[in-house]
């Protein structure tokens, strides 16, 4: 797949929005503990970066995925990882389902707004006691006439605590395992719907990570996403997304690790030789610039697949289990690298470290990767 000028732009336009709107900014948003995100999306919508792959009608850019790719790795370049994660569960990940699958009237009135950035969104998954194994959900949504009442809690949602709605998946039937789930949108301003903490976690400190509650929430039945039922299905395919991007991401926050990493070794002079000039260092930055190559090369080929309509289910377990993984290598040797000064709080590398070991957790930690590609290769899962 060959990039063109358009996107070229397109990479030019975000790294000046990040250098510009968001880099200057990010020790604050980490002390606070959040991204102002009702302040920031409004500036990320002005360039289309919410709605790129989304219908103009709704306020989309109408491209296709390789733009979403460009975007999401120039995120890597963030100072701080949370900060992309947000824009991709605003972009990429809360809204998939609702722009293939929602009514006109549930786009025009969620959808549209999200684009637009004057509405937050979330998606809400995970439960205190389900967390990979999402078969297991039990938050319940209980039809009565023409609303669903909703009953249940969900852990770790990222935007929680700012988000105007949810993309909620629940339990709509009796039946057992991965049947009978539902995606529904849920207003967050609704009597019933609380959130009930944040979480002080060890990186991506700028994310508003949320216990969300719902105590017979009631919503209309037309807040439904897609078919009544198939809410797990639809819900696999919205994880797909997310791992290609969170395996776009990485790439370009690997490569802008490294680069960093390659000037401090150039200038730093370790008895009377550069640190550059002695080989292992310089090995070992160019195995991993390797790897990261091969990590782009698999991306590109996976959006490629994408566009084409091919079922990607594959290469995308493949990228997030790599990704995960290639970035926990890269932060831990550009620390190294640093030496004492990359273990202090003030520089770049330890924000790094810290913030890159979720990749190997969220959107299906590197177990449950493992689980699915052994079973696409017929072996136990």
């Amino acid at each position: 797949m060959r990039l063109n000028e358009d996107h070229q732009a397109l990479r030019e336009s975000v790294r000046r929005f990040v250098d510009a709107e968001i880099n200057p900014y990010v020790d604050d948003w980490e002390a606070a503990g959040r991204v102002p995100l009702h302040s920031l999306f409004p500036k990320a919508a002005k360039l289309g970066l919410l709605g790129l792959e989304y219908a103009p009608e709704y306020g989309g850019e109408g491209a296709d995925h390789s733009f979403q790719m460009i975007a999401a790795e120039e995120y890597g370049r963030i100072n701080a990882t949370g900060v992309g994660m947000a824009i991709g569960v605003q972009a990429a990940m809360a809204t998939p389902s609702l722009h293939e699958l929602g009514t006109p009237e549930l786009k025009e009135r969620y959808l549209a707004p999200a684009i637009a950035g004057t509405a937050v969104a979330a998606i809400a998954v995970t439960e205190p006691d389900t967390g990979s194994d999402v078969s297991r959900l039990r938050t319940r949504a209980a039809r009565d006439g023409d609303d669903w009442v909703i009953t249940g809690r969900k852990v770790y949602i990222t935007n929680g605590a700012q988000a105007d709605w949810i993309c909620l998946l629940a339990r709509t039937s009796d039946e057992g395992g991965h049947r009978g789930m539902s995606q529904i949108v849920v207003p967050t301003d609704l009597p019933g719907f609380s959130v009930a903490r944040t979480f002080d976690k060890l990186g991506n400190r700028c994310s508003d990570t949320a216990e969300l509650v719902f105590d017979e929430v009631r919503v209309p039945v037309a807040n439904t996403i897609g078919v009544i039922g198939r809410g797990f299905q639809q819900q696999m395919r919205q994880f797909v997304l997310e791992r290609m991007f969170a395996s776009y991401t990485t790439v370009g926050g690997a490569q802008h690790a490294l680069d960093r990493t390659r000037d401090f070794v150039r200038d730093r002079t370790v008895f009377g030789t550069r640190l550059a000039d002695r080989q292992y260092v310089a090995f070992r930055l160019t195995e991993l610039q390797a790897e990261v190559d091969l990590l782009r090369s698999h991306n590109l080929q996976t959006c490629e697949a994408l566009m084409a309509g091919e079922d990607i289910t594959r290469q995308a377990t493949v990228a997030k289990l790599k990704a995960g993984r290639l970035i926990r290598e890269v932060a831990d040797w550009c620390l190294q690298f640093h030496g004492g000064m990359g273990y202090l709080e003030d520089t770049w590398t330890a924000r790094l470290v810290r913030d890159t070991r979720l990749t190997s957790i969220g959107a299906g930690a590197d177990e449950v990767m493992l689980s699915v590609l052994a079973r696409l290769d017929g072996l136990p899962g």
